[in-house]
C-alpha cells in the first residue's frame, strides 16, 4: 500500500450550526473552511452523529468546504416519529444542500451513512461530483444484519449501556483513544430504541443496489470489517462503471475512528 502525507497545516476552524429545512426538519451540522464554493459532505453511521468525524475533520486541508450533518433521529438533529427509511435520510441530506445553496458535493458516506450516499446520488445525480464508500457492503440482506434486527427489536428505553458498548466496540480492530469511544458510545445511547429499530429497519427495506453511480465512486475501508467483509466491499467497488477499492490490513469498520491520517490521505489522494 503505497502511503501519502498529510500535508501539515494549522487546524480549520470547526463549529456547529442548525438549519430548519424546507420539509420542517431541523438538522443539527458540523462545519469548516469556506461557506461558499463546491463541498465534502461527510455522512456518519448508524446511531452515531457528526462526531463520528471529529478525528479526522482537524487533519482535513482548511480550504475545503466540509459539511457533516446529524443525519434525522441522530445527535441533535430533529427525530420525528416517522421517515427513517434511506430515501428520507437522502432527502434531507439534499435539502441541507439546498439550504446551504451547495450545488455540488463530494459525498463521503460511512456504514448506513453509505448506503444514504448512494441514495442521495440517485435522486439528484447532477449534485453529486464523487462518492466515498467507507465501510460499505453491497447490501443489507445478511446475516450480520439479520443477527443485529433481532437484538435491537428487543430493545427498550433507556438502551442499555453493555448492548451499546459491545455494538460499538465490535467495530474497530484497531483501538482507539478511550475518551473517544466513550463519548461514541454516550452519544449512541441518547438514540431513543425506537428509532434505533426505524432506522434498522429502514435499511434493511430501503435497498440501493439498484444504484449504479456513473461518477468516480471509492470503496474505502478494513479488511477486517466485522460488518461488511472484505470480499462484500470487493463485490460493492465491482458494481460501479468507475469504482476504485482501498482496503487497509488490521482495520476494521470504522477507519476513520482507527487510523485517522490513513483516511484522510486516501480522501486527498482521490482529489476530494
Amino acid at each position: 500500500m503505497v502511503s501519502f502525507a498529510i500535508t501539515e497545516h494549522p487546524a480549520p476552524v470547526l463549529a456547529l450550526h442548525q438549519v430548519k429545512l424546507s420539509n420542517g426538519i431541523t438538522v443539527n451540522y458540523a462545519a469548516q473552511g469556506p461557506t461558499i464554493g463546491p463541498a465534502v459532505i461527510m455522512l456518519h453511521g448508524y446511531t452515531d452523529s457528526w462526531f463520528s468525524f471529529s478525528r479526522v475533520l482537524p487533519l482535513m486541508p482548511p480550504e475545503l468546504r466540509v459539511v457533516v450533518p446529524d443525519l434525522r433521529g441522530h445527535g441533535d438533529s430533529d427525530k420525528p416519529l416517522l421517515g427513517y427509511r434511506i430515501t428520507d435520510l437522502a432527502d434531507d441530506v439534499i435539502r441541507l444542500m439546498d439550504a446551504l445553496q451547495i450545488e455540488k458535493a463530494v459525498v463521503v458516506g460511512h456504514s448506513m451513512g453509505s448506503f444514504v450516499a448512494r441514495k442521495v446520488y440517485a435522486l439528484a445525480r447532477s449534485r453529486v461530483s464523487r462518492l466515498v464508500l467507507v465501510g460499505a457492503g453491497p447490501s443489507t440482506q445478511t446475516e450480520v444484519f439479520t443477527e443485529l434486527s433481532t437484538a435491537v427489536d428487543e430493545l427498550s428505553d433507556p438502551v442499555d449501556e453493555g448492548f451499546v458498548r459491545d455494538f460499538q466496540m465490535s467495530t474497530v480492530c484497531v483501538p482507539v483513544p478511550a475518551s473517544f469511544m466513550e463519548a461514541a458510545i454516550a452519544n449512541s445511547r441518547r438514540m431513543p430504541s425506537r428509532i434505533w429499530k426505524a432506522l434498522l429497519h429502514g435499511m434493511i427495506e430501503d435497498e440501493v443496489w439498484l444504484v449504479r453511480p456513473e461518477v468516480r465512486t471509492l470503496v474505502l475501508g478494513g479488511r477486517q470489517d466485522s460488518i461488511f467483509s472484505a470480499t462484500e466491499q470487493m463485490v460493492l467497488a465491482r458494481q460501479f462503471p468507475r469504482g476504485e477499492l482501498h482496503l487497509i490490513d488490521g482495520v476494521g469498520h470504522t477507519l476513520h475512528w482507527e487510523q485517522p491520517s490513513t483516511f484522510v490521505s486516501a480522501l486527498i489522494r482521490f482529489g476530494v
